[in-house]
């Protein structure tokens, strides 16, 4: 089968950073659904893989965590997907990756992709939406109860694949006031279009721009990239007993800083149900079909951006760069090998 795979960890620059192979199709296990890939996005996870961890000596790595298709085969174990359903997923980072024509994924990580989408659309929600959807409810947990007013959401970011998803699904199925951040007008515009009630400057400072919007404090912040730049920051306009919730990696923060106000820190890892196979795996299935529904109903929208073409190796390079560039807006899509 086709594959876009790697060996050394490379700059994207470098031809041999991402290459075209053929390799072996996989054998779907007793709970795996067999996938011919229809669509592929990119994430920042891939590059971060791809610069930090070569390929096993003599083998070929393969990237992608999030993918659109149709089931071909299912192990002997599944109950929840048949051959032919069209699905869509973001895999475990444990296994191989989606950029390749057969991928293998436990079916209790995928959902049924969204009647009213193509793949491409559906293809970019998957890993976003499932690490907006479990960091806002699973991890900082707010209620789903768009009654409940009075508490507000700051999302620094919020332009980006994770921050596109979060910005709809915390203004249409809470009663947070949602905050985005940005710093370039059309960064800007997009989260308005998404939904926010205000866009402030995370260029400038965030104690400021959140009085210039009367919005002195608080009860949330999403923190989704550069913690570690605004986390004196969110301490500061974070109300007494707030929850700060991050997705990132940032540098040495000092948790001491948070005692004061007993703010509580939550991290959220979209793959850690998949990695540990958590007694409440299936919740993903759960997600993803709740996001699709949500689509189909015209409550949430796709946040797929940019078209880079076909699934090759070329073309995957090309999103990498516009990834590790800090530039990119809603999720890149690929489509067809």
């Amino acid at each position: 089968m086709k594959a876009v795979a790697y060996q050394k960890s490379l700059p994207i620059s470098d031809v041999a950073a991402l290459q075209d192979v053929e390799l072996p199709a996989p054998q779907p296990g007793p709970r795996d659904l067999l996938v011919r890939v229809k669509a592929v996005s990119v994430n920042p996870v891939d590059t971060k893989v791809r610069r930090n961890t070569p390929a096993p000596e003599g083998q070929y790595k393969v990237l992608g965590y999030d993918a659109a298709g149709v089931v071909e085969a299912v192990g002997a174990g599944v109950t929840l997907f048949k051959a032919g359903d069209e699905v869509f997923y973001a895999g475990s980072i444990s296994r191989p990756g989606t950029n390749s024509e057969l991928h293998v994924v436990d079916e209790r990580i995928v959902g049924h992709k969204p009647a009213n989408l193509d793949f491409a659309a559906a293809a970019a929600l998957p890993l976003t939406a499932l690490t907006a959807w479990e960091l806002l409810f699973d991890r900082l947990g707010v209620s789903a109860d768009r009654t409940k007013k009075g508490e507000a959401l700051l999302i620094t970011g919020a332009a980006g694949g994770v921050g596109s998803i979060l910005v709809q699904l915390a203004r249409q199925l809470t009663g947070l006031t949602v905050i985005g951040t940005a710093s370039r007008p059309e960064s800007a515009e997009w989260i308005k279009n998404l939904g926010a009630h205000h866009v402030i400057d995370h260029s400038k400072s965030l104690v400021e721009e959140l009085k210039r919007i009367a919005v002195p404090q608080v009860t949330h912040v999403a923190s989704l990239t550069h913690t570690h730049d605004y986390y004196a920051q969110f301490i500061e306009v974070l109300a007494p007993q707030g929850k700060l919730g991050l997705i990132d990696d940032p540098e040495a923060i000092d948790l001491r800083q948070l005692k004061r106000k007993c703010l509580s820190l939550h991290w959220e890892f979209m793959f850690a149900r998949a990695m540990y196979e958590t007694a409440d795996m299936v919740r993903q299935h759960e997600i993803l079909d709740s996001v699709a529904t949500l689509i189909e109903q015209g409550v949430l929208k796709g946040t797929a951006s940019e078209s880079f073409g076909r699934i090759n190796a070329e073309n995957l390079r090309r999103a990498h760069a516009l990834l590790e560039s800090g530039k990119a807006r809603g999720k890149i899509v690929l489509e067809g090998f």
